[in-house]
Order: C-alpha cells, then sequence, then structure tokens
C-alpha cells in the first residue's frame, strides 16, 4: 500500500470527485422510491412489478459489494473507479430511456453494480492516500456520503418529480456520472496494487451471491409491501432467509480453508476487536436510520394525512445537518479518540429514537422534525470516529476486504431493520383490529419502541471501546 503523505492537488480533486460521485451513487438507492407510483401509471405496471426497481437495486448490491474487496485487492484504483463508473452511467442511460419496465429494471441494475463497488474503493483510496493523523476528517467525508445521501434521497426525488418526470431523476444524474469517469480516467493511479495475481475461486463468488444476495432478497420481503422494497416472493420468506444462512456460513468456512491461498473475502479483518465493533456499531446505526427514516413517512401519511414531498421536507433539515456534521466530526476524532465521541453519540441515538416512540395522532410537525435531527445530529458521532477506529485498525493489505464488509454487513442491517420495523407495524396493527387510524398507530408505536430498545445496544457496544486517542486506530494491528 503506497504510503500516506500530504495530498497534491490532483489527488484532491480526484477524491473530491469520488466523494461527489459517491454521494449521487449512494443517493441513487432511495431516489426511486417516492417516483414508483408515476412509473407505474407512465409503464402501466402493476405495484409488485415496480417495487423491483427497489428490490433489484439492493438485490445487486448485496451481491456486488461483498466481492468488491476481492477486486480492489487485485487492480488499479483507475480500473476500478473508470469500470464502476461507467457502469454507472450506462445503466443511468438505459433508465432513462427506457420503453418498459425490463429496461428499467437493467438500468438499476447497472447502477447498482457500480455502486456496490463505489463506497469499499472510497474507503480504501481515502486509507491509502490520508496520513494517518488526518483518518478521522476521511471517515468524516465518507460518513457524510453514507448517512446523508440516503436520508436525502426522498427529499430530492420529491423536488426533482415536482419539476418533471421520473425520468429526470436519471437525466440529471448521467452528466455527474460522465464527468466523474473522465476526470477518473486522467487522476486516478493506474499502479496495480500488491497481491495482484490473486486467483478468483469462482465457488466462493457463488456461495456470496446466493448467500448475501438471498440474506436482502428474503429480509425486504419480510415487510409485506411492495411499497417499502419488499419482494413477493413463491416461498415463506424465512426458508430464503434459513437457506441463505447455511450457505454463508458454508461461505465462511470455504474462506478460512482458502486463508493461505488467497480467499474471496479476507477473514482476518475479524481478528480485530476495533473492527469487529465497528462492524456492529454501524450496521446499528445504519439499521436504526433507514428503519426510522421508512417508519416516519409511514407515520405522517397514514397517521397524520402529510403528502410525500412535505414529508420529504420535514426530513430534510436532519439530512443536511448530517451531512454538515460529519466533516467536523471527523476532525474532532482526530484529536480526542473514539470512544469519547461515540459513547455520547450513543446515548443520543438511543435517546432520540425513545422520543420517537412517543408520537401520536396529535404530535405536531415540529417535534417530528425535531427528534428526526437529534437523530442524525447522533449518527455522526457514531459511524464517523469508528470507521476511522475499524479501517485504522488493519494492515494495509487488508483494507480493501474491510471496507467491504462494512458495506455489506450495513446493507443486510439496512434491509433487516426495514422489513422487521413493517412487519412489527402490521403486528401492532393487527393487535388493534387491523385497519383505521387507531389500529396504524398501534402499529407504529410497536415498531419505534422495538427500535428504541434496539437503540440501547449501542451503549453497550460504545463502553466496549478503549478509551483514549490511541482508540482512533491510526497504526495497523492486524496482519
Amino acid at each position: 500500500m503506497p504510503v500516506a503523505h500530504k495530498l497534491e492537488k490532483a489527488e484532491f480533486l480526484l477524491l473530491a470527485i469520488m466523494v461527489i460521485a459517491g454521494f449521487v451513487l449512494i443517493l441513487n438507492e432511495t431516489l426511486l422510491g417516492v417516483a414508483l407510483p408515476e412509473i407505474m401509471r407512465d409503464l402501466n405496471i402493476t405495484a409488485s412489478t415496480a417495487q423491483w426497481t427497489s428490490t433489484g437495486f439492493m438485490l445487486t448490491m448485496a451481491v456486488v459489494t461483498p466481492a468488491s474487496g476481492f477486486i480492489i485487492s487485485r487492480f488499479s484504483i483507475r480500473t476500478v473507479f473508470m469500470g464502476a463508473m461507467l457502469l454507472f452511467s450506462l445503466g443511468t442511460l438505459v433508465a432513462a430511456t427506457a420503453p418498459g419496465i425490463g429496461m428499467l429494471l437493467t438500468g438499476r441494475v447497472l447502477q447498482a453494480s457500480g455502486t456496490g463497488v463505489m463506497m469499499p474503493l472510497l474507503m480504501t483510496t481515502m486509507m491509502r492516500m490520508v496520513a494517518p493523523s488526518k483518518i478521522g476528517q476521511a471517515m468524516g467525508i465518507i460518513g457524510m456520503v453514507i448517512s446523508a445521501a440516503p436520508a436525502m434521497g426522498p427529499t430530492v426525488s420529491g423536488l426533482i418529480l415536482g419539476m418533471g418526470t421520473w425520468r429526470w431523476l436519471f437525466w440529471l444524474v448521467l452528466p455527474i456520472g460522465i464527468a466523474a469517469l473522465l476526470v477518473g480516467m486522467k487522476l486516478a493511479p493506474a499502479d496495480a496494487p500488491t497481491g495482484s495475481n490473486q486467483k478468483l475461486d469462482a465457488l466462493s463468488m457463488l456461495l456470496s451471491t446466493l448467500g448475501f444476495g438471498g440474506l436482502v432478497l428474503g429480509l425486504s420481503s419480510m415487510g409485506g409491501s411492495s411499497a417499502h422494497g419488499g419482494a413477493h416472493l413463491p416461498v415463506n420468506p424465512w426458508v430464503v432467509v434459513i437457506a441463505a444462512a447455511i450457505i454463508l456460513a458454508i461461505f465462511v468456512w470455504r474462506q478460512l480453508k482458502l486463508q493461505d491461498r488467497g480467499p474471496f473475502m479476507d477473514m482476518r479483518i475479524f481478528r480485530s476487536r476495533p473492527f469487529t465493533l465497528t462492524v456492529l456499531m454501524t450496521s446499528i446505526g445504519m439499521g436504526v436510520m433507514l428503519g426510522t427514516s421508512i417508519l416516519i413517512p409511514l407515520y405522517t401519511a397514514n397517521v397524520l394525512g402529510v403528502s410525500a414531498l412535505q414529508t420529504g421536507l420535514m426530513l430534510l433539515p436532519g439530512g443536511v445537518l448530517m451531512a454538515v456534521l460529519s466533516p467536523l466530526v471527523g476532525r474532532m476524532s482526530d484529536r480526542f479518540g473514539a470512544r469519547a465521541l461515540v459513547l455520547p453519540g450513543a446515548v443520543l441515538l438511543a435517546g432520540s429514537i425513545w422520543l420517537m416512540s412517543t408520537f401520536s395522532q396529535t404530535t405536531p410537525q415540529w417535534y417530528i422534525i425535531a427528534t428526526y435531527m437529534l437523530m442524525t445530529f447522533s449518527l455522526p458521532f457514531i459511524n464517523t470516529p469508528m470507521m476511522g477506529l475499524g479501517l485504522g485498525s488493519l494492515s494495509g493489505e487488508l483494507t480493501a476486504f474491510g471496507s467491504s464488509a462494512m458495506t455489506t454487513f450495513q446493507q443486510v442491517s439496512g434491509a433487516a431493520s426495514t422489513a422487521v420495523f413493517v412487519a412489527l407495524m402490521g403486528v401492532g396493527a393487527a393487535a388493534h383490529g387491523g385497519t383505521g387510524t387507531d389500529a396504524y398507530m398501534a402499529g407504529v408505536h410497536l415498531a419505534f419502541l422495538v427500535a428504541a430498545f434496539m437503540s440501547l445496544t449501542s451503549i453497550v457496544v460504545a463502553l466496549l471501546l478503549p478509551a483514549g486517542k490511541q482508540a482512533a486506530g491510526s497504526a495497523p494491528i492486524v496482519h
């Protein structure tokens, strides 16, 4: 791995372009949800068909992201970046011009293929180029992309749809993808990384595809509604989840067996206690954020009667706050270490979700905005220091695998939390008659209550972190 040094102008420009591209790519994960009704009318398709534009994206991410560690460890940054942006730009063009649902799904799969590689690549590139003393700042910028982009997706989508058709969701993004591709072609390092002669194990790739893809598919289908991105399966979703879990167990066994010959996913990353805690903590944070981001629009629409655009505007300040705060917290992380920031962040996160559990049929909008902003205020204090701590604890050759695994677990956690929270809403509503505002409110309350208990686990994990600045993880400890 190249030694981190003071960034030259070209390197700074490259990282800036990668951050912008990463933000746009991650934004696309939640950009299409608000547009589904219009897509259904325009393409004359049913809700159960339209939802595959979201489910297909998630599935592709679940398949591609675990493979990104292998890809990044074998090919140069330039090759991987150009490949990711080419796939994304091609997918965006296909989706924008799609005459029917088939081509639209093809475009979304191509978009997700680029997105699944982009975030691990951005993390790995940051770790290679940025000085160890600035890792917190780098992770703050990445945290802004990971956290703020999906949170702002519905708002941006609502604003664009207010001015044009759903196709403009793709046309406005396409020039950014092409510009990033051209810049990366010129500025991205072309040197192959150490270990680039690693061989691809086809069985590992198959197990990863079936395991992670099946897990996300099964979990996303448990929500029981296409409106939330859930898939309708011909079998019980639990059968898919259990089968996927068994396949993943075989996948892990296979990686351990291949350890000396070059595994598809290097499991040595989990020998690092800081990294393992990071995966756990960031997965909790991502699950709670995406879960509540699903619950709040459902609550405001079905209980308070608020439009989707108005709800998006209500959530916009929280997304902006997260984007602004993440880089600032990154600088604080470099100075004070992880635990000093993560512990209060975890307490604030739990407090914000407990406040959300008090929502009712008469809750004013300002209270919803305030509690959501408290949650988005807390998340940078958790995610930014933890990412620097976890990735900083890995040696250079393991960074790509670490960023890949971290992103994969966040994807799975998001799918699981969304499925569980939506399913809990159905359980709570059924226990109170199943229909009507009172029943829906009971379901929302139950889901938020479970989310509140889930958020308490973040405090437990924070207490396990080592104290002091050394917890920032500037020195690799795993080889």
